[in-house]
């Protein structure tokens, strides 16, 4: 899983610095060719939209704007979309489509792609859910902050501070939107109300706020800086002792105190909510709302009823799939059976401690690395950005809780990062740990999300473009299916482990429609997943938890991974013996994140261009 935080940042800043917005299209002179020029007004437009967002220019390893965090009030959303309409009004006056070359149509489309995203989002902003346990901005600011914050200099460590101050603005002005969505009749389900509180407390117990318990994450990262920058010689130790003691103010006189109004405001609220989870189409224009949500995350037309039945298919397919492996693997019974067997048996699980938690880091790792080694056979342009395995940060874990990929910087200055939530190993079985493994690392997200950061020839805003879930996930799911091709899946219970990773995809398909277009309570959700794999009810039930408050982002994953599929084999079947697959790998992530439609035209164009004459 790609984490939501990045899209919650392009979706909700504010100019930093001056007014961008030009009341009159400009007219621009072009002295060479319509693509060479569109281009480079391309590349001129990404330096703007960046000075929306510090914490993005800092996920890029950039230190602009480092003492500053995104404005995340809808004000700042608005301006953004006046942004992206002016702009492309001044792209449609001064260029001309037909004149530009395939990649820089694909470009232009991609351009009217975003700018349209940005105004649905802004249309129904009034129906999201601000805060919620999935990727919340309350856990994923200080998460930023501490895993991409780098310290090297006495600047740096004044910058970290001011951030710490700042992410207390930036609740200040997330708790607003969740009032006013409140008051428009937009709430999450109570158990994220829980988990947002709980979060929350979490941050800001212990050192310096109180004296219970362990320091608080922050202070912790704080110090950490200010011993290496001493070690360093970079400050000496009174100048250590003045800056702790700005982040002590920080982290106590804004930190907390925003904090705490979100704990106060969600304690008080919480009765507000129902006591039994709904799904979206229980809001006012509920229906709309989840179909622009499906098309957001499928980055197609595919109605909630033809999505449910794509799934229960799927369903159907993979258990006959599943039926074979418990055969080869002499397991004497049913399917329901063999999920049970899998589920409960302590040879599928790593101990429920620390030691249990390292391992299953060093066995994430060590697939990876097998496979990362045969990767010049299926790919010609590998990531230079390096990958971690890393465990989720205390204040932020969950137990069962989905695993998730957060990007490097396109240098390698910073690695890839893979993390894995491991508080309690029970919930973590040992059979899908290398499916996800590929799904999060390489060839997946890792994978995916590096080449584009590194690519070179095309538009920053598509290299550095964001994330597009249908293409994103589908193509980490493809590479769940195609790790077997490249060797992956010795052990038959890891090849079964495959099957549930993608089992609970189609599983997704169902169960997302089912909770969103069709009535379906929690329960009914867990048990249909329980039913059709063999996942522990604690990962059911967070995952069913999962599709409540982001409604048709699991379905993103199927349908991504079938398109690719589908245009793999269309590729195989036109070329024939002039198929090769490192090309066609290539083209899926030679050019950014796109929309399935925009994937399939660039498809057929390499198609086309390697066909004979």
């Amino acid at each position: 899983m790609k984490t939501k935080f990045a899209a919650l940042l392009l979706a909700s800043v504010a100019v930093t610095g001056c007014d961008m917005l030009n009341p009159t299209v400009q007219t621009l002179e072009c002295s060479t060719t319509q693509t060479e020029c569109l281009n480079a007004w391309f590349d001129e437009k990404f330096q703007e939209e960046l000075a929306f967002s510090p914490l993005r220019q800092t996920s890029l390893g950039m230190k602009t704007d480092y003492d500053k965090i995104d404005d995340l009030s809808l004000d700042a959303q608005r301006e953004q979309l006046r942004w992206w309409q002016a702009a492309t009004a001044e792209m449609e006056a001064n260029f001309e489509y037909d004149e530009l070359s395939d990649e820089a149509k694909l470009s232009w489309d991609m351009w009217q792609f975003r700018k349209d995203q940005a105004e649905l989002a802004l249309e129904y902003a009034d129906h999201d859910y601000i805060l919620t346990q999935m990727g919340g901005t309350h856990a994923a600011l200080p998460s930023f902050l501490l895993s991409q914050h780098t310290v090297e200099s006495d600047s740096d460590m004044v910058a970290f501070i001011a951030r710490i101050g700042g992410i207390g603005t930036a609740m200040d002005q997330l708790l607003e939107r969740a009032q006013n969505n409140a008051e428009a009749g937009t709430r999450p389900p109570r158990f994220a109300y829980d988990a947002v509180i709980s979060e929350s407390q979490k941050l800001i117990s212990g050192a310096p706020f109180d004296e219970s318990g362990e320091d608080s994450a922050l202070w912790t990262g704080s110090e950490e800086h200010l011993t290496n920058l001493v070690e360093s010689g970079s400050i000496t130790e009174e100048r250590a002792g003045e800056l702790r003691e700005e982040a002590r103010a920080a982290l106590t006189g804004q930190f907390a105190p925003a904090y705490t109004r979100v704990i106060d405001w969600f304690t008080n609220d919480r009765a507000n909510t129902s006591e039994e989870a709904q799904g979206v189409s229980e809001l006012a224009k509920g229906g709309e709302f989840y179909n622009y949500n499906l098309g957001v995350m499928t980055t197609t037309k595919l109605t909630a009823d033809e999505i449910h039945d794509i799934g229960l298919n799927e369903v159907a397919r993979i258990r006959s799939e599943m039926e074979a492996v418990k055969d080869q693997v002499g397991f004497e019974g049913s399917l329901q059976e063999f999920f049970v067997f899998t589920r409960e048996d302590n040879q599928f699980f790593f101990s429920n401690d620390e030691a249990g938690a390292q391992d299953y880091i060093d066995r994430a790792t060590m697939h990876i690395d097998e496979l990362t080694e045969r990767l010049p056979e299926f790919f010609g342009t590998l990531p230079k950005a390096p990958l971690e395995v890393r465990r989720v940060e205390p204040f932020r874990e969950q137990d069962g809780a989905a695993q998730h990929y957060r990007a490097g910087t396109p240098d390698g200055s910073r690695p890839g990062i893979y993390y894995a939530h491991l508080s309690d190993m029970n919930a973590m079985p040992i059979p899908p740990l290398e499916a996800i493994a590929y799904h999060e690392g390489n060839p997946g997200h890792h994978m995916q999300v590096s080449i584009a950061q590194e690519l070179e020839g095309i538009p920053k805003f598509r290299s550095q473009g964001g994330f597009i879930s249908a293409y994103g996930e589908g193509w980490a799911l493809y590479s769940e299916a195609l790790a077997k091709e490249m060797g992956g899946y010795k052990d038959p219970y890891s090849e079964f482990g495959r099957l549930q990773s993608e089992m609970w995809r189609a599983i997704r398909l169902v169960v997302d429609t089912g909770i969103h277009a069709k009535g379906w309570t929690e329960d009914q959700a867990v048990a249909y997943c329980l039913e059709n794999s063999p996942n522990p009810e604690t990962v059911a039930r967070s995952e069913v938890q999962r599709y409540f408050v982001l409604p048709g982002q699991a379905t993103s994953y199927k349908i991504g991974m079938i398109r690719i599929q589908e245009l793999r084999g269309k590729a195989e079947k036109e070329l024939g013996e002039d198929f090769d697959v490192r090309g066609f790998h290539d083209t899926v992530l030679g050019a950014g994140a796109l929309p399935l439609s925009i994937l399939e035209k660039r498809v057929d164009q390499w198609i086309a261009s390697v066909k004979p004459a």
